[in-house]
């Protein structure tokens, strides 16, 4: 029984596309529907919308209409009034062929009137671990030191090394621009850094490095939604282990959100103008750190969370801040009026 029912859509909005690379294994993709696929296609239809995924060529775009850019997705029409992407970019290894359709996507869709939770910035910036400190730099919870290095042809030259004059060990070295836990290492000293930065050659893996805060580290993913603090998914790792992510055997629940990252989402908030996006901070025993932001974090099923409600909470609350986002587009644009028409418009 859904607590939320709420099938009465305010607004045009009829359609969530969210774009994402279709590479997934069958045993990954049969995972991702049991853990959230599946839900945000109720939560949607709660909202009286829809939720599909589709892959970057699923999107079609005919403008040989100057001034009328005519927009399939799979071959059904779709307009600005109607529909809006997901395009927080996604960029593991398996999905590196993706990375710049998905950027042109983003870049087409925007130019031709959509409404992206996401722009292309967003993703510039929350898709590398240095410049999402940088951006969101001034924080009152101090970011991660964090040293970023190339992995290129000359890395055994090992240049990079001049700027890990500061770094303490133990150190943690992982992608700059990967997610779910992936890549995740410890490093006792330059030598494994060397050792590390070899391996990331061969897929030219950019790294971040950053001092190791201890075992049982714990994260807490703050979900922001018209930038208020929502919930937080608290992630304690297990014993020995530097990640805390569910891929690794994390410890999931759903909590309040501290007091002190409450107050810290405001500054967050008032550089991100997006309706959603996540914040991950670690907490080391003593203090809190900056980590991470994930402009399209997940939202899991956890074992503290049976019945699925708060899961379904957030998920709900974020699309509804989509669909008002949406409404806000439209109304800045020619009083909500759009100059974009389907092909059934105007036939």
């Amino acid at each position: 029984m859904n607590p939320f029912p709420d099938r009465t859509a305010t607004g045009p909005l009829r359609r969530l596309c969210w774009i994402f690379p279709d590479r997934e294994s069958t045993r990954t993709a049969e995972m991702w529907h049991a853990m959230f696929w599946d839900l945000y296609a109720e939560a949607a239809e709660d909202l009286g919308m829809s939720w599909t995924r589709h892959s970057p060529d699923a999107v079609t775009v005919d403008c040989t209409e100057p001034g009328r850019p005519r927009v399939y997705v799979d071959d059904e029409p779709v307009t600005p009034r109607d529909t809006l992407f997901i395009t927080a970019l996604y960029s593991l290894p398996y999905q590196q062929m993706d990375v710049f359709n998905q950027y042109a996507l983003c870049a087409v869709l925007q130019q031709a009137g959509f409404y992206l939770p996401f722009p292309p910035e967003a993703s510039l910036i929350g898709n590398d671990k240095l410049a999402t400190l940088l951006h969101l730099g001034g924080s009152p919870v101090p970011p991660v030191p964090t040293v970023r290095i190339g992995t290129g042809r000359d890395v055994s030259r090992h240049l990079y090394e001049v700027a890990l004059g500061n770094m303490t060990y133990p150190a943690i070295v992982k992608p700059a621009g990967w997610c779910g836990g992936g890549g995740i290492n410890l490093a006792r000293s330059t030598e494994d850094i060397r050792g590390l930065a070899s391996l990331a050659q061969g897929g030219d893996t950019t790294l971040v490095v950053q001092p190791y805060l201890g075992d049982g580290t714990v994260d807490h993913r703050v979900y922001v939604i018209d930038g208020e603090p929502h919930t937080v998914l608290k992630r304690t790792p297990q014993p020995g282990s530097p990640v805390a992510n569910a891929s690794h055997g994390g410890i999931l629940e759903y909590t309040p959100v501290p007091e002190e990252l409450a107050k810290a989402t405001a500054h967050f908030a008032e550089r991100l103008p997006l309706p959603f996006f996540c914040l991950d901070f670690l907490h080391d025993g003593q203090r809190f750190w900056f980590s991470e932001l994930e402009p399209d974090g997940v939202i899991p099923r956890v074992p503290g969370d049976p019945d699925r409600t708060v899961q379904r909470g957030i998920t709900r609350a974020r699309f509804a801040a989509y669909r008002d986002a949406h409404a806000r587009h439209l109304a800045a644009a020619d009083g909500g009026a759009s100059p974009f028409t389907s092909p059934t418009e105007t036939s």
